[in-house]
């Protein structure tokens, strides 16, 4: 078998008490409470979980930036302990936030990176990542000048300098509008069909559920799936069944297999119900046996944002 592209076991971080804490504050936070898991060697992974959950400070452990209290990691197979350098060369971390001088160019930007990272200025690939990631035109403009778009790209380009096979990507669409968002996962789908494995966290579940070929879900501090996203989003029981009527309603349908009732117009009404326990078929049935007339009919099944909630409400 392939070995993972990041191996993580077992791994707890707990931030030091406050002084003078008291209570559960005299311990310390407790961010991480043994997270364990496996990213696939050349998959697009997601990372999810709700503000708070221990995602960015998962991140910035692989990145160096955070020490684990305990339990290991492996980047391309080096121990983040025992060989920080090759496991630091191993993966490229895209941050949430905008950093890098504004007063150098993109070109610039990229050949510091590649000289902090000790690459000759022979072997640099300054101009070609910014090829790659559509900024040659800006490769003399200070960075400061740039779009939103263009800055989330450079920090693409950035993470890329010193051609590591993992690239973390951390809120990267945050703040930026639905075009810059497509340009930049089309980036990123091509960096992964040319191997790159992509770790992704996100709030967009929507595009998490388009993107990633897997998903772990974490909350407060602990892990609670990790499954194909296929997989995950089969685990919603749930489903819902809109439909139109041909009069105004008075009062709303009831019934006791429904899970929910949603009046969402005068004519409309939407009945969520468990899929296990009924269908869309014995639902209608049981409205018109109320004495509505339906005129029209739509179902939708559950999304990986129901999954999402189910999981992280439950927790």
């Amino acid at each position: 078998m392939t070995p993972p592209a990041i191996r993580i076991d077992n791994l707890v971080k707990r931030y030091a008490a406050p002084k003078g804490g008291k209570g559960a504050d005299a311990e310390g936070k407790l961010a991480l409470n043994g997270v364990s898991f496996d990213v696939p060697e050349g998959s697009i992974f997601g990372l999810l979980g709700p503000n708070g959950a221990g995602k960015s400070t998962l991140i910035n452990i692989l990145a160096g930036l955070v020490n684990k209290t305990s339990g290991s990691a492996e980047i391309w197979g080096f121990d983040i302990d025992a060989d920080r350098r090759n496991a630091s060369r191993a993966i490229g971390i895209v941050p949430q936030e905008i950093v890098f001088d504004p007063f150098f160019t993109p070109y610039e930007v990229l050949e510091n990176q590649g000289g902090f990272y000790g690459i000759a200025g022979k072997d640099r690939r300054s101009e070609e990542l910014l090829e790659a990631v559509r900024l040659a035109d800006k490769r003399n403009a200070y960075a400061r000048t740039l779009s939103g778009g263009m800055k989330r790209r450079l920090l693409v380009a950035k993470a890329m300098v010193h051609s590591p096979p993992i690239l973390v990507l951390d809120e990267p669409t945050a703040g930026v509008d639905v075009e810059l968002r497509r340009q930049l996962w089309e980036l990123v789908s091509d960096l992964n069909r040319e191997g790159v494995t992509v770790v992704l966290t996100t709030h967009y579940l929507e595009e998490a559920e388009e993107l990633c070929d897997r998903i772990a879900i974490i909350n407060h501090g602990e892990l609670i799936a990790n499954k194909p996203t296929r997989e995950l989003v089969e685990m919603a029981r749930e489903k819902i069944v809109a439909v139109t009527l041909a009069n105004d309603l008075t009062t709303a349908p009831s019934h006791q297999e429904f899970s929910k009732v949603e009046q969402t117009g005068p004519r409309g009404v939407e009945v969520t119900y468990d899929k296990d326990q009924m269908n869309a078929g014995q639902v209608l049935g049981i409205l018109q046996e109320q004495g509505l007339t339906i005129e029209d009919v739509t179902t939708r099944e559950a999304d990986l944002e129901d999954v999402f909630v189910q999981l992280t409400s439950a927790g």
